[in-house]
């Protein structure tokens, strides 16, 4: 009976010790089926990304589907439909302004007669004592709206005529200006009023971006260069002449702008009257190169006309080959080589052959009569509208 009891102690104690050394070797390794699990995966995902390489090499051979196709450039975009509106509408823009002259001149001799004959119907039947006694029955508002009317007409009588011809210029490039300040009207802007090439809409912004100023300085800068010489060009064209001009270069600038965009690839939209600006200052140098100049912050410094000329073809020649992007040199360029040329030579190939269509404007609006016709040909005064260049 000791015999088995001593026998049954040790095989406890036995069965005690190995049941601790089970349960420590679990505790120090506790997570030993999951590493051997990770490690199973691991090797089969590696195994199945091998097979699916070599599925995905023998696919093309088998499938025999070619793949996408690469993106196709964009084509350069043509310019016949602008080029085709140039000429249009710079044809259109001189006969407009030969029928204006016509128009102009023959309201200025009806306006002439009708005040000769309103002056003398005043003098004969009213005296000063009439009106004196008109004003004394008045309101002091009535008078004070008289007395700015009569300081707003002496202010516009003292300017001179290329002055009033470009406030109407100006004044339409201040309201372009402020409609680029209202967030409805962004996308219309951009549409109608920045030239592109690349644009659906190529035609018409041609125009209207001549007046369209997204920054004040820059409207600023060009309006002051436009009113410095507006007096200068108008007494050497004439109004009518001047705006015909004015017009035709913003348009044709523009197009040498597109023509330098399309043949470098660089298709970014401009705006602004720079182009015009430039034909009416490269005009006025052009026809007078012995005028001095001047620059209104540094008033000490002075130069010729033809000088500043020079260096403004300079600059843009070098900004237009080096690429730079400040401004559109291209439509500088142009607009200042077209004011040159039409000073040299556009006047007698353009304007002085006018007369066809005066005379069969005359002819539709007076039909049957005969005798002198306002802005008409050689030996009318005013024909040329103002002394022109010769």
């Amino acid at each position: 009976m000791a015999w088995r009891v001593c026998v049954t102690n040790w095989a406890k104690t036995e069965f005690i010790r190995s049941t601790n050394t089970v349960s420590r070797g679990s505790r120090l390794n506790p997570h030993s089926q999951q590493r051997c699990g990770f490690r199973r995966e691991a090797k089969r995902s590696d195994t199945k990304k091998e097979n699916v390489a070599q599925e995905t090499k023998a696919s093309p051979s088998e499938a025999g589907t070619p793949g996408p196709p690469p993106p196709r450039k964009a084509p350069r975009p043509t310019l016949f439909k602008p080029l085709m509106f140039t000429v249009g509408f710079t044809g259109c823009s001189f006969g407009a302004a030969a029928i204006l002259q016509y128009e102009t001149l023959k309201l200025r001799v009806q306006t002439t007669k009708d005040e000769e004959e309103s002056e003398n119907l005043i003098q004969g039947s009213k005296d000063m004592a009439y009106w004196h006694n008109w004003w004394s029955q008045l309101s002091g508002f009535q008078r004070q709206l008289i007395l700015l009317m009569s300081m707003a007409d002496d202010f516009w009588s003292s300017l001179t005529e290329g002055q009033r011809t470009v406030t109407g210029i100006i004044a339409v490039n201040a309201v372009v200006l402020c409609c680029w300040r209202i967030p409805s009207m962004q996308r219309s802007m951009i549409k109608y009023f920045t030239s592109n090439p690349a644009s659906k809409t190529r035609c018409l912004p041609m125009i209207l971006s001549s007046f369209s100023h997204y920054s004040i300085i820059h409207m600023v800068a060009n309006m002051y260069v436009l009113w410095t010489f507006s007096s200068g060009i108008v007494s050497l064209l004439g109004k009518e002449q001047f705006l015909a001009v004015y017009l035709s270069a913003g348009v044709i600038s523009t197009m040498v702008s597109y023509m330098c965009k399309t043949a470098t690839g660089r298709l970014h939209p401009s705006l602004g009257a720079s182009g015009a600006v430039m034909a009416v200052l490269a005009a006025v140098c052009a026809k007078v190169p012995e005028a001095k100049l001047g620059i209104i912050f540094l008033p000490m410094i002075t130069f010729t006309a033809g000088s500043a000329l020079k260096a403004l073809v300079a600059i843009d020649t070098a900004g237009l080959i080096l690429g730079w992007r400040l401004f559109d040199h291209a439509a500088h360029l142009g607009g200042a080589l077209f004011g040159v040329w039409y000073v040299a030579y556009g006047h007698k190939l353009i304007w002085r052959k006018r007369e066809p269509l005066v005379k069969m404007w005359h002819n539709m609006r007076s039909p049957g009569t005969g005798g002198p016709r306002p802005g008409g040909g050689p030996g009318v005064s005013g024909g040329d509208g103002g002394s022109g260049p010769h």
